[in-house]
C-alpha cells in the first residue's frame, strides 16, 4: 500500500492481499508450526518455523507498520512482551531511561522490577513538561526516553516533536507508547519518534477477545549507532520468542479493519461523557485532552486528530465514593483493560495501578477511569448519572 492511501484503506488492505490459492479476501489463519522446505534451506516465502515468521503474523505486522508510517512492524504476545523486546534489543547494563511520572503501572513495574535489577536504571519525569524531561536526562548514560501520550490514567499529553529533539540531542532514542491514541488519532513517527509500541489488546483488537502487542520502527532512526535497531529487534523477537500466535494475529488484524470507524464513535461518546461529568456536582476534576482547561490541550490539538475515548475524573467525596460509584453502574463493566467496544469503569488505585502505590507514580485514591465504548451514549450517561447522584 502507498502512503498516499487513506488510513481506512490501509487498515483494510495493507498486508492483506487476496489469498493466491483460493481468492479468499481475508488472510487465512496459518495455524501451523513448521513448513516444508524445497531442499535444505529452501524456504517457501521465507517461512521455516512459526516462531521466526508466520504468514498470518506477517499480514498483521505489515498492516500496523503501514498504519504507523513505519518501516517494519513486529507483533508480540502482549504489549509488555513488545516493550521488553525493545529494551533488550537497544539497551545494555549501565544505560539509563527516562520514564513518565504518569505511566501504565505494568510499564513502570517492568522498568523498576525487571530492567533495574538487570542493570538498566531509570529516572521519572513529568512527560508533559519538556524541561522536566531534559532535566531528567543524564548525559552519556540516557539512551532511551519513554513516552506515553495520552498517559495512563491521568491523560497527560507529551509534546512528541519537542521531546524527540531533546532525546536526539542527548543521543537517546524516543519510544512512544501509542496505545491510547492509536495510529488513527496520532502518528508519533511523523513527529520524530524512533519506535512506537502498542498494546494491541486495546483499541487495535477492539473487542476484548485477544491479548497482543506491537512494535513499529521508523524508516530512519535519528540516533547514530541505532541504525540497525530494526534488525536487532527482529533478532530478539525471534530469539526470545514472545510472538503473537496466528489466531491472535488474525483477531487483531480483524480489529484493525474497523479501527477508523470505531475510534470516531469512541471519541464522539467520550466528548458527550466529558460534558456530563464537567457539569456534575459530585465530580471534582475531569481529565481529558479535549478540555480547554487541560494543561497541554494546545499540544494535543496540534498532534492528535481527535482526543480519544479515555476519560478520568476525581470524586469530591473521596476514595469511598469512587469505589461505590464503580460498583453501582449497570451498563459500564467493572474491569481492567480498555479500548473495547464495551464501556469499562475502574478504580486505578486499587486495580490497574495498585502496583505503583507508594511510588512517584501513585495515582489519586479518588480517581475513576473510564474506557468509553461505542454503545448509545445516552444510555451510558444515564447509568453514570444514577451512580454519581447516589454516591457523589
Amino acid at each position: 500500500m502507498s502512503d498516499e492511501h487513506g488510513f481506512a484503506t490501509r487498515a483494510i488492505h495493507a498486508g492483506q492481499e487476496a489469498d493466491a490459492t483460493t481468492g479468499a479476501v481475508v488472510p487465512p489463519i496459518y495455524q501451523v508450526s513448521t513448513y516444508k522446505q524445497d531442499g535444505i534451506g529452501g524456504f517457501r516465502g521465507g517461512y521455516e518455523y512459526s516462531r521466526s515468521a508466520n504468514p498470518t503474523r506477517t499480514a498483521l505486522e505489515e498492516c500496523i507498520a503501514a498504519l504507523e508510517g513505519g518501516s517494519r512492524g513486529f507483533a508480540f504476545a502482549s504489549g509488555l512482551a513488545g516493550q521488553d523486546c525493545v529494551v533488550r534489543s537497544l539497551l545494555v547494563p549501565g544505560d539509563h531511561v527516562v520514564v513518565p511520572s504518569d505511566a501504565y503501572g505494568g510499564t513502570y513495574r517492568y522498568f523498576n522490577k525487571v530492567a533495574r535489577p538487570g542493570g538498566i536504571d531509570h529516572s521519572i519525569a513529568k512527560i508533559g513538561d519538556v524541561d522536566a524531561v531534559r532535566a531528567a536526562i543524564e548525559p552519556g548514560r540516557t539512551k532511551m526516553v519513554w513516552v506515553e501520550t495520552p498517559t495512563n490514567p491521568l491523560l497527560g499529553i507529551a509534546d512528541i516533536e519537542a521531546i524527540a529533539e531533546v532525546a536526539h540531542e542527548a543521543g537517546a532514542v524516543l519510544v512512544v507508547d501509542n496505545t491510547f491514541a492509536t495510529a488513527y488519532l496520532q502518528n508519533p513517527i511523523a513527529l520524530g519518534a524512533d519506535i512506537v509500541t502498542h498494546s494491541t489488546t486495546k483499541y487495535s483488537g477492539g473487542h476484548s477477545d485477544v491479548v497482543g502487542g506491537a512494535v513499529v520502527t521508523a524508516p530512519e532512526i535519528s540516533v547514530p549507532g541505532y541504525g540497525d535497531a530494526e534488525e536487532r529487534i527482529a533478532f530478539h523477537q525471534n530469539s526470545i520468542g514472545g510472538v503473537a500466535g496466528p489466531f491472535d494475529s488474525w483477531l487483531t488484524l480483524r480489529g484493525l479493519r474497523t479501527l477508523a470507524i470505531r475510534m470516531e464513535r469512541h471519541c464522539d461518546n467520550a466528548e458527550r461523557v466529558v460534558d456530563f461529568l464537567t457539569g456534575h456536582e459530585g465530580v471534582a476534576q475531569v481529565f481529558y485532552p479535549g478540555l480547554d482547561t487541560h494543561h497541554n490541550h494546545d499540544v494535543a490539538s496540534r498532534q492528535m486528530k481527535r482526543f480519544g475515548g479515555m476519560v478520568s475524573f476525581r470524586m469530591k467525596k473521596g476514595e469511598d465514593a469512587a469505589v461505590k460509584a464503580c460498583a453501582a453502574v449497570q451498563l459500564w463493566t467493572l474491569g481492567e483493560s480498555l479500548g473495547g467496544v464495551e464501556s469499562l469503569i475502574e478504580h486505578p488505585a486499587r486495580m490497574t495501578h495498585a502496583s505503583v502505590a507508594g511510588t512517584e507514580l501513585e495515582v489519586p485514591a479518588d480517581l475513576i477511569r473510564l474506557s468509553v465504548g461505542i454503545e448509545d451514549v445516552d444510555d451510558l450517561i444515564a447509568d453514570l448519572q444514577e451512580a454519581l447522584d447516589i454516591h457523589g
